[in-house]
């Protein structure tokens, strides 16, 4: 099984994690027994779905929990479970051994499972922009070029999604990195410093912390292109059960939809409940930078609806990543995802 990478930069406060997941990782083989199960329903009525995250409940997840908590997912025939994740969970190891139905993933582990012959499949996008963040101190940097031959720190995973693009795009060599141990002290005590982060998270702890307005450059806006908080599945699925895979896609679009347009209470509720240390500042700082930077729904979002994908946009980040040596050469990348489910337009997600 491929090492799932897990986003960079998102801190790892202290919050309950779910302790069925070490049993479950525990417990390979007997879910291995299951992988070739379909989802099944339960006394011909709703059929039973898990949907596993990649990291704890919070605002950037709210459309799935909304799904479930305004019964979208129950008008789709769907009874659906959310197992909240952390850094500690394996989503393709679970997602392969039929412990979830579906995941949370995002476009370089699809692309990694590819080279690997590992069968699963994204099936659409729910962020159209990656909220990777370099955060610098105010006055002291205008634009990323002005990074060059700065120090950074950034995290292990950085070496195999965006610190590539960085030194493909903009010349950064690795005699800038520092490594980022998910505690702002250091990037705090040197102004010349840059760091990375996640756009709902660090700014904040910055502004916390520190006392003031890091001064933040979404590497989504400076051609950084991956997608984001993907909704994957075993290519068995899509195959055997494209009807299903098609209600939960929809169900969760509509969401979204109501999750950032409507009123996000009943999803956040849920959230609080699976992350008790989630605080209402930092949802509604979540939701309010989603909005602004069009995390969610911008691009082709905008006019094909949100979840959207196309082949260009997919080739684009494997020919960078591929150009620095992250991605193999001969890799079939088109593999990795399937247009079927998703590109229908905003209004096929009205509620």
């Amino acid at each position: 099984m491929s090492q799932l990478w897990y986003p960079s930069g998102r801190s790892p406060l202290k919050r309950r994690k779910f302790l069925q997941y070490g049993a479950i990782a525990a417990g390979t083989s007997i879910a291995a027994a299951c992988a070739s199960q379909a989802p099944t329903s339960t006394s011909g009525e709703l059929t039973k779905v898990t949907y596993g995250t990649n990291w704890y409940a919070q605002a950037e997840h709210g459309g799935f929990y909304q799904a479930v908590a305004t019964g979208l997912y129950k008008d789709a025939g769907l009874d659906v479970t959310i197992s909240m994740g952390g850094p500690q969970v394996n989503g393709t190891q679970l997602l392969m051994g039929g412990a979830i139905d579906f995941f949370m993933g995002y476009a370089s582990d699809a692309i990694k499972a590819i080279e690997e012959g590992i069968p699963k499949v994204t099936v659409a996008a729910i962020f159209q922009k990656d909220p990777q963040v370099i955060m610098a101190h105010p006055g002291t940097a205008e634009s990323l070029e002005d990074l060059k031959d700065r120090p950074i720190f950034i995290s292990s995973s950085a070496n195999v999604t965006y610190w590539p693009f960085l030194q493909a795009k903009y010349g950064f060599t690795d005699a800038q990195k520092r490594p980022y141990n998910f505690n702002p002290g250091p990037f705090l005590q040197d102004k010349q410093t840059a760091q990375q982060g996640y756009l709902s998270s660090e700014p904040l702890a910055i502004k916390k912390e520190g006392g003031f307005d890091p001064v933040v450059f979404l590497l989504a806006d400076f051609g950084y292109d991956p997608y984001s908080t993907t909704i994957e599945c075993k290519r068995e699925l899509v195959e055997q059960n494209p009807d299903l895979v098609q209600r939960f896609v929809d169900a969760s679009i509509k969401g979204w939809y109501s999750y950032l347009y409507g009123d996000p209470a009943p999803g956040n509720e849920l959230i609080k409940i699976d992350n008790p240390e989630m605080t209402d500042e930092q949802i509604a700082y979540g939701i309010e930078k989603m909005k602004e930077y069009g995390i969610v729904d911008s691009g082709d979002a905008q006019s094909q609806g949100i979840g959207a994908m196309t082949e260009e946009r997919w080739k684009s980040f494997y020919d960078t990543m591929a150009s620095q040596g992250v991605f193999k050469a001969e890799t079939d990348f088109t593999q990795a995802y399937t247009l079927q489910f998703v590109n229908k337009g905003p209004d096929a997600y009205k509620v």
